[in-house]
């Protein structure tokens, strides 16, 4: 039994549509036990790797807020505290955020033959792929780490502004927050659904401009799948299920999905 979802109507209707995809997603993989123990392993790996770099940064952001601002330290006792709060905050949500994008770019990467087999059977539950195009692991490999390459240093341009903005207390924040859930859940829905695009043989720039023509379903899913990241051992649990997902949402860019 498949999760069907209605056709989306106006903009938070395709929101949401985005969001249960990562659902429907979710509900297709972990139907299949096999496919559910191949997705964990590169997902575990890299998760642990991951979670204890997070951890080490939250532990230490009050001391770099410390270094960061030695303008701060003739301030009055509440100014410079509140000033050094805010840029502690904005470290690690900017950490968060690179993080989060990273442990996908590198999971993918390692896990590549598992999350294939995953998004291959989505694939197949909804008719296959016409003239698919067969790439070797190595060249997908090479394409992967190019394209997850440009991904993340486009993502570092754009965290180190939120970054900035996160320094204003308070109202900063919330804006960084925000605004870092957006762009980190539309590179989350760019970088997740590359084995699907080169499957059909279109590469980054291809992948764009499909996923723009449906941008409220793309940042939905990218949105859901960066705030389940976040969760503890959330990117370990739901990767193999954003790949399932990214297929679904490949498909639905590209007319493909029932």
């Amino acid at each position: 039994m498949d999760v069907r979802l209605p056709n989306p109507v106006g903009i938070g209707g395709k929101f949401v549509f985005g969001v249960g995809l990562l659902v429907r997603g979710f509900w297709i993989y972990a139907r299949s036990p096999r496919l559910v123990v191949l997705g964990l392993v590169p997902a575990l790996i890299t998760g642990i790797l991951f979670i204890v770099g997070l951890v080490v940064l939250g532990w230490n952001a009050t001391d770099l807020a410390d270094v960061m601002t030695p303008f701060a330290d003739d301030w009055t006792s509440w100014a410079r505290s509140a000033l050094r709060v805010a840029v502690a905050v904005a470290l690690v949500g900017a950490g968060a955020l690179l993080g989060v994008l990273t442990f996908t770019a590198v999971t993918l990467a390692l896990g590549d033959p598992f999350y294939e087999k995953i998004s291959e059977w989505v694939e197949e539950q909804y008719g296959g792929v016409p003239d698919s195009v067969e790439v070797s692991w190595w060249r997908s490999l090479g394409q992967s780490a190019a394209d997850s390459a440009r991904l993340i240093g486009t993502s570092a341009g754009i965290a180190l502004p939120l970054l900035f903005v996160g320094f204003i207390p308070v109202v900063g924040q919330i804006v960084a927050t925000v605004l870092g859930a957006l762009v980190g859940g539309w590179m989350l829905a760019v970088e997740l659904t590359g084995a699907a695009f080169s499957r059909r043989g279109q590469r980054l720039e291809e992948r764009r401009q499909a996923l723009r023509a449906i941008r409220p379903v793309t940042l939905g899913f990218g949105v859901a799948v960066f705030v389940a990241f976040l969760v503890p051992l959330g990117a370990v649990l739901f990767m193999p299920a954003a790949v399932a997902g990214a297929t679904l949402l490949a498909r639905h860019a590209l007319g493909q999905l029932d």
